[in-house]
């Protein structure tokens, strides 16, 4: 006589060395030895073709995987806590609290959908996307997942449209400059004059600038870690020397003298970094490193404001100043190899994508080369009237 158990246990077990020789299984209910046998025939299959995954493997939450492999990424540290934030906002919520192994493309679908209800820019998403894609292809590579969430073709990855750089007017460069505090007036004159970051502005020492030989040498920035300032290299870890034209020399020659450098300690690249002196141009009203939030928040916006430039938490910040730097090279004739070696790019082709609509047209530089081979062309007397009928004498 069948029990009321009867059904309900597991009656199948698939036994089943691993690639290392340890012993496996896996069991199955009753009603279900199809799909035993169908189990124990993909084992054989994927360790014959070197894919076989443990099943146990892809136990671990995305939450516990994510916080692993985020404090391994070989990163600089304010990358890291800009990722962290990323995912304890937006990752976390929606997929944390479900295994690794568990996470199909419809659950990437379901999220990026629940971004966009967010009302999170393509730009966003796109970053998060490919932070989100990193982190189960590390996953991948450890053998806990086979297959790729994120590469799935009912997947799209959202694309980071790139907003064309339209360079602020001179007018407006020098209109805001003049509705800076004194103290920080020079700024401009080193993120539009030379092209610095603004990180680089504020990490700029004395000893940097070599005013006999006309060179900036951009070797640090001032960034914040972790709530704390530091030192470091600048973006890219590349540092870089830019010629020093003279009205920006004069400019930093009278700042320097209206508002003496500062010796400033801070560590380097993390908060626990060895401690670095630099005896710093430009410095807060308490003789300290500038805070870039602060700066932007007390001095940068209330210039604009002041001089009736519209900003947000995005748009006409300083770095502006740095398009504008660009666009005056570009339309002069610089090449983009230089421009994008003094703005610190780690690649020209960087520099090209984000500038090249700023660059003069070939038809352009066709018209004012022949023109100029024109202007130079002696005049003689067969370019006069009689050109016809003296060719019509000589015939």
């Amino acid at each position: 006589m069948k029990t009321a158990q009867h059904g309900k246990g597991l009656r199948y077990k698939v036994r089943w060395l691993d690639p290392e020789g340890a012993e496996r299984s896996k069991s199955f209910p009753d009603g279900q030895l199809k799909a035993a046998r169908d189990f124990r025939s993909k084992q054989e299959v994927d360790m014959a073709l070197g894919d076989y995954i443990d099943p146990k493997a892809g136990k671990v939450t995305v939450a516990a995987f994510a916080k692993s492999w985020l404090a391994d990424l070989d990163v600089d540290e304010l990358s890291r806590q800009n990722m962290e934030m990323r995912f304890r906002k937006r990752v976390i919520p929606c997929l944390g609290k479900a295994e690794i192994g568990s996470v199909k493309p419809s659950a990437i679908r379901n999220w990026d959908r629940l971004l966009r209800e967010d009302g999170l820019s393509d730009r966003y998403r796109h970053t998060l996307f490919g932070n989100v894609s990193a982190m189960f292809t590390a996953a991948m590579e450890d053998g806990l997942i086979s297959k790729h969430p994120c590469r799935g073709k009912s997947v799209k990855q959202p694309k980071a449209a790139q907003k064309k750089i339209i360079p602020w007017p001179e007018a407006r460069v020098w209109t805001v400059q003049r509705k800076l505090k004194e103290r920080f007036r020079v700024t401009v004159d080193m993120a539009a004059g030379i092209g610095l970051r603004q990180g680089e502005v504020f990490g700029l020492a004395v000893e940097d600038v070599d005013f006999l030989r006309g060179v900036v040498h951009v070797r640090r920035q001032v960034k914040t870690v972790r709530y704390k300032h530091v030192f470091a290299l600048p973006k890219y870890d590349k540092t870089r020397d830019v010629p020093l034209p003279e009205p920006v020399k004069l400019a930093l020659a009278e700042h320097i003298r209206r508002f003496p450098p500062r010796e400033i300690t801070l560590p380097w690249d993390t908060p626990d970094g060895k401690p670095t002196m630099a005896r710093l141009i430009v410095t807060s009203v308490r003789g300290l490193a500038v805070a870039a939030n602060d700066f932007n928040r007390n001095y940068w916006k209330v210039a604009l404001k002041a001089a009736d430039v519209p900003f947000g938490r995005y748009e006409n910040g300083m770095h502006e100043l740095r398009h504008f730097f660009a666009s005056v090279l570009l339309d002069q004739g610089e090449s983009i190899k230089a421009v994008a070696e003094w703005l610190g790019h780690a690649d020209p082709s960087f520099t090209l994508k984000i500038y090249t609509h700023l660059m003069p047209s070939s038809a352009d530089r066709t018209k004012n080369v022949i023109g100029n081979l024109y202007g130079r062309r002696p005049e003689t007397d067969s370019d006069g009237p009689g050109t016809a009928q003296d060719d019509q004498q000589a015939e």
